[in-house]
């Protein structure tokens, strides 16, 4: 395998793992977000930190920068949980901003606007598939679970779940903790990754276009969101030597899919779904 499709590989898993993330909380428990870039900024430089100031191994580095990007999450979600709907957005929106601001000004720590340059290239092709391939299985065994319905319950009427004696803002904590662990991680890998960061890389634009692959796989839809995030990371790809078109096509792609397809690409059905109603189909007219 060439440097360059190793790279979009390593892309590739790091983008799906974010998104991952912001599935579970938008698609799953019904709390839409815009602000998940706080979390993979979080990781980052927290991972980069602890690698050039402390000398600290990559591993414990990227595990911590998911694991405060959990505690920014608790100490957020706390007081914004009970929010429902654009509230939410908008605070969460509030959040980002305010996590880019801190680090662009916090200069003797993260050297604000200039980034950090210079960071171990520790996310190679095995690291990247062996963190998404263990954070994927965790991802579906968790939205099959107990707790996979308690999220799709707070999402499909949280009022009901109330009523039916369900902790919902316990719950909805829960969700948010675990999708910003995954973005957590996944930021510490871009980090590892492009061997440098820099507040710019985790704006508004970056949140957007995370909960963007959600709504263009399905809400709902686990698989949908990662087929959606492999089909946005290579066609942003292929299309990159026009890079003064590749947004615009990258914004026609998402208006065509919502006209013919309003639900997203698997709606809120995984694909293998699919796969059993046309065996059960084709058993049918068999009959």
């Amino acid at each position: 395998m060439d440097y360059y499709t190793e790279g979009i590989l390593m892309l590739l898993c790091i983008n799906m793992i974010a998104a991952m993330g912001v599935s579970l909380l938008t698609g799953f428990t019904g709390i839409f977000t815009l602000g998940h870039a706080a979390y993979m900024a979080m990781g980052a430089y927290t991972a980069a930190i602890l690698i050039m100031n402390y000398d600290v191994p990559w591993l414990p580095s990227v595990l911590a920068g998911g694991v405060l990007a959990a505690a920014l999450a608790w100490v957020v979600g706390v007081p914004t949980m009970k929010l429902t709907g654009d509230y939410y957005a908008i605070a969460s929106l509030g959040l980002c901003e305010a996590i880019r601001l801190v680090i662009e000004n916090w200069q003797s720590v993260t050297r604000g606007a200039r980034g950090i340059p210079g960071i171990d290239p520790y996310t190679t092709r095995a690291v990247a598939v062996w963190f998404f391939v263990i954070l994927a299985l965790f991802m579906f065994n968790l939205i099959y679970s107990r707790w996979g319905r308690y999220f799709r319950a707070c999402r499909d009427d949280v009022t009901a779940a109330s009523l039916l004696g369900f902790n919902t803002p316990s719950i909805r904590l829960v969700s948010l903790l675990i999708s910003a662990f995954y973005c957590g991680i996944a930021g510490a890998l871009l980090g590892g990754y492009l061997s440098f960061i820099q507040p710019a890389m985790f704006d508004m634009m970056k949140s957007t276009e995370l909960t963007s692959l959600v709504v263009f796989g399905g809400l709902g839809s686990m698989s949908g969101t990662l087929l959606a995030t492999g089909i946005i990371t290579l066609i942003t790809e292929l299309f990159r030597p026009i890079s003064q078109y590749r947004m615009l096509i990258y914004g026609a792609v998402l208006v065509m899919v919502m006209v013919l397809r309003p639900d997203g690409l698997l709606g809120s059905r995984e694909i293998w779904e699919f796969r059993r109603r046309r065996a059960g189909a084709e058993k049918e007219e068999s009959r």
